[in-house]
């Protein structure tokens, strides 16, 4: 069978079995359910400026925690449990698995950016885009952050030795990165040279993005250069998808060329051990 029809088969059944085992289900509806949440608690539960804005910050901090913290733990998981090794000896499995996850990860951030749009207008009665250009700045946004995001996670996920040793490496930098890349408060409140290390990332211009598809012009006011940039945020997210899919191909196979039945084994014993401890 054709080697890109196997993958979407296998993105397929990753996403059915999503709907069939409940505690994966309610974990990613999670995600949605706490931004919302969020958004209530910031605005009292009126409808408002703080409502949209939290909003906006929660789409475009859905897109980055997804792409750099579950893409990778992916990853992890099935190196630790041999899938990657599998694949490597099935002519095409990789090319497959990567097809296959692409899927899995559009469908479930474009599920969670729509599931946030529709709960913050039934239950928080938020203001969806106004007309066709906002809905397109909002399509292109999402659709550029996630292709800058995810493949920069999938070659953090590469790189990094293993899942506790890389949550431990990398949770805090991508915390610190969402309170400085005025995600959920103005960028304009921080010091410049902040202002100046947000605007390196991705994140800063995914919530300017989505910010400018939900809020009218008058909110331009908010932003450090009184404008929405959509220019330069092209420029910056177009650089990173570049970059993420120069880099994660190859980091990708370069960890599954070094991945063997012995190194699986040594992995295996060292966990017993531990958990025999």
């Amino acid at each position: 069978m054709n080697t890109f029809r196997l993958g979407l088969q296998r993105g397929a059944i990753e996403l059915r079995q999503i709907l069939r085992t409940r505690k994966d289900f309610y974990a990613y509806l999670s995600t949605p359910a706490l931004f919302l949440g969020i958004s209530y608690w910031r605005s009292g539960g009126h409808q408002g400026g703080m409502t949209q804005l939290t909003l906006a910050g929660g789409i475009a901090s859905t897109i980055f925690m997804f792409g750099l913290m579950t893409v990778p733990q992916f990853l992890f998981g099935d190196r630790e449990d041999g899938t990657l090794l599998r694949l490597r000896g099935i002519p095409g499995g990789m090319t497959a698995y990567l097809v296959g996850k692409a899927l899995f990860v559009l469908v479930n951030l474009l599920v969670s950016v729509v599931l946030l749009l529709v709960g913050g207008a039934l239950m928080l009665g938020a203001d969806l885009p106004g007309g066709p250009g906002q809905w397109v700045t909002l399509c292109w946004v999402v659709f550029l952050g996630i292709a800058a995001v995810v493949p920069m996670g999938t070659a953090i996920g590469a790189v990094l030795p293993a899942a506790r040793e890389a949550l431990a490496l990398y949770i805090m930098p991508v915390m610190g990165l969402m309170f400085v890349s005025g995600a959920f408060s103005p960028l304009r409140n921080l010091p410049s040279w902040l202002q100046d290390f947000a605007s390196v990332f991705p994140l800063r211009w995914i919530a300017q993005g989505v910010r400018s598809s939900l809020l009218p012009d008058s909110a331009k006011a908010m932003e450090p250069t009184g404008s929405w940039q959509h220019l330069p945020m092209l420029g910056v997210l177009a650089v990173w998808v570049a970059l993420g899919f120069v880099l994660a191909p190859r980091l990708l196979r370069r960890m599954t060329s070094r991945e063997s039945g012995s190194r699986l084994s040594e992995r295996e014993q060292r966990r017993l051990a531990k958990t025999a401890y």
